[in-house]
């Protein structure tokens, strides 16, 4: 399809739903700017495995709540789709259904009619485990083969959708898109290239506009406007206290990549070797020269995650200086008299996990720390337990601080109090512990295969608390 329009204008209000940004901002762009889509990326596998496995947001109902009012809103003003990827934080069926109850909740409030589109992109442990069968799955980042075992063990499993599933749902009238599991870049990229625009220059201008003002000097989980034309596109930021400069847009189109020139998504791959970045004034930047290259083949990213224990923690400070400079002996001697403690009541090493953060000395880089040998002269201690059932995480924390507390080591000036303990109780259980389970690709003959698209034309007709939407298809 070729564009029948000059350009398209994106914004973007946040790098995230839920983090905030400027209403000022936002509300004076969208009176300058009339853009034609509303995007914002709501989730991301950088808080860890949790939300996922769990089936919970890792940002809060009431923020989401607070936000959404203003988008919809918006939106619905301006007659403009609303896109929101990755809905609810990590895109499962349980995320997705929970931020659909607040934008049902807030059509509700303020009698909002519209046709909303909710695209699952939750997959089941059997159509995966056929997918594996089938050899459809292959390594990603980590390299390891996916086994069946580590399916049937996962609690949730996402398919990272790309444009395909939102283009359709724009394609079919929707107002307000909550979608599932969703490449960055995908959800801004998704009208453009329904309307004929390049696709390398949509999901080039997309993957700088899901994070909002990030892209921009001073950094900011804040408003930035997109504007896409035939051969280019252009960047500006929401607050005029802003700026989009060179440096700041060719930084963050290495964001999150290791291939300073490629970047793969589902269907092809993003070729920046023949990009350009040129300042237009003070506050924008003109980019050009960004090209796509289409595969042979369509993969999708798969994510999920399973339970495998529950946490306790004790949070203490170090502030003897011989301690400190034996910390490793003193955690290993400690570590050494818990086994042997335990073996006695029948519990193995194997039985729990037992870690030590550091933090002053190497608690964020590990071994990888090049000044593990820098005099520290008090320590942040966090003892962590995992075990299958919270009462043995807790006893084994508890036990391994007892006995750092009352420690001998050469050199010991205190026989007693060598943890200064931050709470009371010490020990804190934490709860359920993830991990990753699956981190693959997967083959599908259609983009759309591992979706379901509800269409779902929300009225402003209620009896009480009874729904009168009308459902108008399920794919």
């Amino acid at each position: 399809m070729t564009s029948t329009t000059a350009e398209i204008r994106l914004i973007a209000p946040t790098g995230t739903l839920g983090y905030g940004f400027s209403v000022d901002d936002f509300t004076r762009v969208l009176d300058e700017h009339r853009p034609h889509v509303i995007a914002v990326d709501a989730g991301s596998t950088d808080p860890g495995p949790y939300y996922l496995g769990a089936g919970e947001s890792f940002t809060e109902r009431i923020e989401n709540r607070k936000e959404l009012e203003i988008l919809i809103g918006a939106a619905l003003a301006l007659g403009i789709p609303l896109i929101v990827g990755t809905a609810g934080g990590c895109g499962a069926r349980a995320h997705v259904n929970w931020t659909r109850e607040i934008v049902e909740e807030l059509a509700r409030e303020h009698a909002w009619s519209f046709r909303l589109a909710v695209i699952q992109s939750e997959l089941s442990t059997q159509v995966v485990q056929e997918k594996l069968a089938a050899g459809a799955i292959v390594p990603f980042d980590t390299g390891e083969e996916l086994t069946a075992d580590a399916v049937a063990a996962s609690a949730r499993i996402v398919a990272q959708m790309g444009l395909e599933p939102i283009a359709e749902a724009l394609r079919q009238g929707s107002n307000v898109i909550l979608a599932g599991r969703s490449c960055d870049d995908a959800i801004f990229a998704a009208l453009p290239v329904l309307q004929g625009f390049d696709r390398g220059l949509a999901l080039h201008l997309g993957k700088i506009l899901e994070c909002g003002a990030l892209a921009a000097e001073p950094i900011s989980m804040d408003v930035m406007l997109g504007t896409l034309r035939a051969d280019h596109f252009e960047l500006a930021p929401g607050s005029l206290q802003r700026a989009c400069t060179v440096t700041s847009v060719s930084a963050h189109s290495l964001y999150e990549r290791e291939d300073p020139f490629t970047q793969s998504g589902p269907g092809g791959a993003l070729d920046l070797t023949r990009t350009r970045v040129e300042q237009i004034d003070e506050r924008r930047v003109r980019v050009r020269g960004t090209r796509y290259t289409e595969h042979d083949r369509y993969f999708v990213k798969l994510e999920g995650a399973r339970r495998i224990g529950e946490r306790a923690i004790s949070i203490a400070g170090v502030r003897c200086p011989t301690m400190i400079a034996r910390i490793d002996a003193v955690l290993g001697e400690a570590r050494r008299r818990t086994e042997r403690y335990f073996e006695d009541v029948g519990v193995h090493e194997t039985d729990y996990r037992l870690e030590f953060h550091a933090y002053g000395r190497d608690a964020v880089m590990k071994e990888l720390e090049p000044n593990r040998l820098g005099a520290a002269h008090e320590l942040g201690l966090v003892i962590e337990a995992v075990a299958d059932t919270a009462e043995l995480a807790k006893t084994v924390c508890h036990h391994v601080a007892g006995a750092l507390l009352h420690l001998d080591y050469p050199g010991q000036f205190n026989n007693a109090g060598n943890l200064a303990f931050l709470y009371s109780p010490s020990e804190i259980v934490v709860g359920d512990v993830y991990e990753f389970s699956v981190y693959h690709l997967m083959e599908v003959d259609d983009p759309l295969e591992p979706v379901q698209i509800e269409l779902v034309d929300v009225g402003c007709a209620y009896a009480g608390d009874r729904r009168q939407d009308r459902v108008l298809s399920a794919r």
